[in-house]
């Protein structure tokens, strides 16, 4: 394995893995806690029977819309990023690079501010450990991340195992507790939620991690590989959090497995689950960051934008942004999925399925194209009353392919000049 997992340039076919490799590392990424609370606002406001389908709807939108990017991953072998370039343009990529390696830096504030303050709340430590912990766990979770494929692989191959068979443990517990399928069906919800809005909870929550999922499917051997672990990983492991999150808030009130297993019994079962549970997302997402965070600053030094990216997070989460960071996230997550539509769009119209090597590609310092059906696809996303992501990915897509047939000057690529500044 090549020391940098190559951030700037295509995976090589030596380097590709097969499918238990990247699907553990993809379910270890989808195993996210934020998901689990997301779920416990659907369990309050849905029956049983509607929470089920809306759970398989949602999570099968999202699953769709990752493995569509994880096969052209899988086919060019570059990341979100680096097929930023060829439709955003060599300087115009840097709106992406900065878009989702900052939603990144913020999740991972999130989660070592909150593995931090849990392990003091659960175990009865004193108080004064909160910022200690941040700081240990701000700069621990990130030395898989620093290994790089093989070091997320290695934990992966561990801790997704370990917290199936937990979950599994905790689902039975509750169903056990709740005198099975029959006592779930009579309860009745407590909030009230549309279907449309339900939908677009589930997939707004991962959609961010969908778009840059491509970072480990781009290391798939064969594109179907990379459609499978993909959809193992956003389908079927992402509905799972979605549904333990809804069963824990209808049987305990409570949405965290972490809390569910604490109400259980389980008290050991749910550090372990909580030290997995996060870990195995924040590794992933910091490495998100220093991926774009590589292709933002054209280095090679991932490791070092790693530890620079755990630096910046840990001051977050020491600082207590991390609560006023979770809206403007959320809000994030609605401008990210144009972009995946535009990475369709372009690879499939513009380059009929196959990009040249970035080494000899002539790319335009900003692809007004690819800016302009973006521009379209966020602002229909912000502003649609209904499943903002879908939409914008839908008119992204739509508008750069309208826009590919539109020959017109302010609209012609402006490669950049020979002359080395």
């Amino acid at each position: 394995m090549h020391l940098t997992d190559y951030p700037l340039s295509e995976v090589p076919t030596s380097a590709r893995k097969g499918l238990l490799s990247i699907s553990v590392v993809l379910l270890g990424f989808t195993f996210f806690t934020a998901t689990m609370w997301a779920g416990g606002t659907l369990g309050q406001a849905f029956s049983i029977g509607q929470l089920l389908w809306i759970i398989v709807i949602g999570n099968l939108l999202l699953g769709a819309y990752a493995a569509t990017l994880a096969y052209i991953a899988c086919k060019s072998g570059l990341t979100s990023v680096l097929m930023g370039r060829f439709c955003f343009g060599e300087r115009g990529s840097k709106l992406s690079d900065f878009i989702l390696g900052f939603t990144q830096i913020g999740w991972y504030a999130w989660g070592t501010a909150t593995i931090a303050l849990v392990l003091v709340r659960t175990t009865g430590m004193p108080e004064w450990l909160e910022i200690p912990l941040m700081v240990l766990f701000g700069f621990g979770f990130c030395v898989t991340a620093m290994i790089g494929y093989k070091g997320m692989d290695w934990l992966s191959r561990f801790a997704v195992p370990a917290m199936m068979l937990f979950i599994i443990i905790s689902l039975f517990t509750g169903l056990v507790d709740a005198r099975g399928f029959a006592g779930l069906s009579q309860q009745t919800p407590t909030e009230s939620m549309s279907v449309a809005a339900a939908i677009t909870v589930i997939i707004g929550t991962f959609i961010s991690g969908g778009t840059q999922a491509t970072n480990w499917s781009r290391f798939a051997k064969t594109p179907k590989i990379a459609v499978i672990a993909t959809l193992a990983a956003f389908f079927i492991g992402n509905g799972l959090m979605v549904l333990t999150g809804a069963l824990g808030t209808l049987i305990y009130q409570q949405a965290d497995i972490v809390d569910v297993l604490i109400a259980q019994g389980f008290v050991t079962i749910a550090v372990l689950m909580l030290f997995l549970n996060i870990w195995t997302t924040q590794d992933n997402t910091i490495y998100n960051f220093a991926v774009a965070g590589c292709n933002l600053l054209r280095t090679e030094k991932r490791r070092l934008v790693t530890v620079g990216g755990a630096g910046i997070g840990t001051v977050l989460a020491v600082g207590g942004m991390y609560n006023l960071l979770i809206p403007f996230l959320v809000l994030l997550g609605t401008f990210i999925p144009p972009m995946g539509g535009v990475i369709m769009a372009d690879f499939w119209l513009k380059h009929k399925g196959r990009y040249p090597t970035l080494a000899s590609a002539a790319l335009p310092d900003f692809n007004r194209r690819g800016l302009t059906a973006y521009a379209l696809g966020a602002g229909a996303a912000y502003f649609s009353p209904l499943l903002p992501p879908l939409v914008g990915v839908a008119v992204a897509a739509g508008s750069y392919a309208v826009l590919l047939r539109v020959n017109h000057a302010t609209l012609s690529d402006t490669l950049p000049s020979p002359v080395k500044q």
